[in-house]
């Protein structure tokens, strides 16, 4: 599945990447992604709260790492090799949220196209 707002968030984190290459600190990516996007037009917001349902009971304390546009979650990761406990997690947000899309991203590849997984409900 492939999309104009998920290819320039793509496009943004490969121009990160390509700058500062692996090895920091996820939350220097994050911080540098959102400028990046910030540079390009493109609204976003960090550590994003969202509530989790429990049989009709809200429970506070979730973040995403970025949200964008509204529309696309954005988990960071700067790893060598990536959890399979990632995936679950950014498909448990989109659930969470009502949302449709989002980006799992591995700062922490040689190529960054390398880590990034596009994951739907």
């Amino acid at each position: 599945m492939s999309d104009d707002l998920t290819e320039k968030i793509i496009g943004a984190a490969i121009e990160v990447h390509r700058v500062l290459g692996p090895g920091l600190l996820e939350s220097i990516y994050e911080e540098a992604l959102c400028y990046e996007l910030h540079i390009r037009g493109i609204a976003c917001e960090r550590q994003k709260e969202i509530d989790v349902m429990y049989k009709g009971h809200i429970i506070k304390g979730q973040k995403l790492d970025l949200l964008v546009e509204g529309e696309v979650v954005v988990e960071l990761k700067a790893v060598q090799k990536l959890p399979d406990v990632a995936t679950a997690q950014t498909l448990s947000y989109l659930k969470s949220t009502g949302l449709r899309r989002a980006l799992l991203m591995n700062f922490g590849q040689a190529r960054l196209v390398d880590g990034i997984k596009r994951l739907s409900l």
